[in-house]
């Protein structure tokens, strides 16, 4: 194993420095502030090609030993095993596609969720319940843990089969009540395990993400959680550094297999066109090409809801005035993206950090200075895409390719065509297509996404859209089965809050009572 690597917080409010079992286990920095390597691994480009000679397990293995983790070697590759195995249904875990010549697609949606967080959430509670082992083990307090997470749609599902029935864990999830696709939430509320709890919140992601926070914050109720249940709190969501690093190795992994498949030149540099809302599935990229993965530039893509695209342009991220967009890719329906702080630390230090997150929480709206301005523009640019073009990208990508994208990919291919250079192009895609059956079908159709279907699909559910899309699409719209079964499972949550702390705090007690 190499040496462990220790962890600073994004704020420079704590001076202690957690190895990697803590920081999984805390999610958060004392003050707010996230977590992130004191150092990064270097990695030759010869390491990466070997990668292509691996199954992806042992290829997660050698990266988080590169990251240092302080759980042992032999573990780790138990673990690795565990999470990147039968339950995916392609046994390269992350497959590299060519769908036309120099634009390349990572599919990260083979996983039991069919979506691309079940790359993290697969394998963090495994890393989780063994780091609460490990830190028992060092004298630690014997508490468990209770999980809070505020998800924008996928996070939610991948999260809840993660950590169901896992070792000191118990996970409550709280969604947009009116945000989410009607397979997502389906896929949410009727979760098997005993020691998961899920609530639709009424308000948007940003609502849900804050009253989450903002129970984080309470002292009052976390002495709750701990004198009455011998709980404390932590965090699935992206900002828990347990979901960064997995996200760091598939764009490793990729670019072996990108090689590998004569993609690209060992060597020569690939182009990264990333759907982003959270700012962490990005990130991940920026941290390989920090470690050394031949990356050049990191293409970020937005829906409507447009704030990142917007601050890579122009160095003001503002929030003040902008009004939230429901779209067709709902995970990416984001206006705080709390990952990125942690490109802003990398790029200016804890100091900077500190003030603009002062103003972003009080004023609404930063701007970076000059500088990290300009060591930003060097690796990241952006577009954003309406919500009737990312359908009719669906269509048209159909049309003269055969390959059938779900809307958050869509948005991607786009902006990899209007962004594209000379680079070869990966494009992320980061959920199957039937997770958003019904804004699939409205495109093929070519039904904006403000009007309705033709009647013909007035009260069909999402699961019956998907046999629509079918039959319009023939054998390149396979539907997944843990999908296709979602309308025969019994809805075992049905609870909705009020948006705010107090919500989630009510939702939570009650939740506890019951179990």
């Amino acid at each position: 194993m190499n040496d462990h690597i220790a962890y600073r917080d994004t704020r420079g409010a704590s001076e202690s420095r957690p190895p990697f079992s803590e920081v999984v286990v805390k999610g958060i920095a004392p003050g707010g502030g996230l977590f992130v390597p004191e150092r990064l691994p270097k990695l030759e480009l010869d390491d990466i090609l070997a990668l292509g000679e691996i199954p992806y397990w042992q290829r997660a293995a050698y990266l988080f030993g590169m990251f240092g983790v302080d759980i042992p070697t032999d573990r780790v590759a138990e673990l690795m095993r565990e999470a990147y195995g039968e339950n995916f249904d392609d046994d390269r875990i992350a497959p590299v596609v060519e769908v036309v010549a120099d634009t390349h697609v990572l599919e990260l949606w083979h996983g039991p969720t069919s979506a691309f967080k079940d790359m993290a959430l697969q394998c963090m509670p495994l890393c989780f319940s063994e780091a609460v082992e490990l830190l028992r083990e060092r004298g630690a307090a014997a508490d468990d843990y209770l999980v809070l997470v505020a998800t924008s749609g996928d996070t939610g599902k991948a999260a809840l089969e993660g950590f169901a029935d896992r070792a000191h864990t118990s996970i409550v999830v709280f969604y947009p009540a009116e945000g989410v696709s009607d397979l997502q939430r389906k896929q949410m509320v009727t979760q098997r395990g005993d020691n998961v709890g899920v609530f639709g919140v009424r308000g948007n992601f940003d609502d849900c993400q804050d009253a989450v926070k903002a129970a984080f914050n309470d002292e009052a109720f976390n002495a709750w959680l701990h004198d009455e249940h011998g709980l404390k709190l932590s965090s699935a969501n992206s900002i828990n550094w347990g979901r960064l690093l997995p996200q760091i190795v598939y764009y490793a992994s990729a670019y072996a297999d990108m090689v590998a498949a004569g993609g690209v030149k060992p060597g020569e540099t690939m182009d990264v066109c990333v759907p982003t809302g959270n700012f962490g599935n990005i990130l991940g990229a920026y941290y390989a090409r920090r470690i050394g993965v031949p990356i050049g530039r990191l293409l970020c893509a937005s829906n409507e809801n447009n704030v990142l695209s917007d601050f890579i342009a122009t160095g003001v991220y503002d929030i003040s005035g902008r009004d939230f967009v429901t779209t067709p890719s709902p995970s990416m329906d984001i206006l705080i993206s709390s990952n990125l702080e942690r490109l802003l630390f990398e790029l200016a230090g804890a100091r900077s950090v500190r003030e603009w997150m002062r103003q972003l929480a009080q004023e609404k709206r930063f701007q970076v200075d000059r500088d990290t301005f300009a060591a930003m523009r060097e690796v990241f640019v952006g577009d954003w895409v309406d919500n009737d073009t990312s359908l009719r990208v669906i269509a048209r990508v159909f049309d003269e390719h055969g390959y059938l994208l779900d809307p958050h990919t869509a948005v991607a291919w786009e902006v990899a065509e209007r962004l594209r250079g000379d680079a070869p192009v990966l494009v992320v895609s980061t959920a199957h297509w039937a997770k958003f059956g019904a804004d699939v079908l409205r495109a093929m159709r070519g039904v904006e996404y403000d009007e309705p279907l033709p009647p013909e699909y007035d009260g069909l559910t999402g699961v019956e859209m998907l046999a629509r899309v079918q039959e319009i699409a023939g054998a390149n719209a396979c539907v997944p089965r843990t999908l296709g079964e979602l309308d025969e499972l019994p809805v075992r949550f049905g609870g909705v809050v009020d948006a705010g702390r107090e919500g989630v705090e009510t939702a939570v007690k009650e939740w506890l009572g019951r179990q």
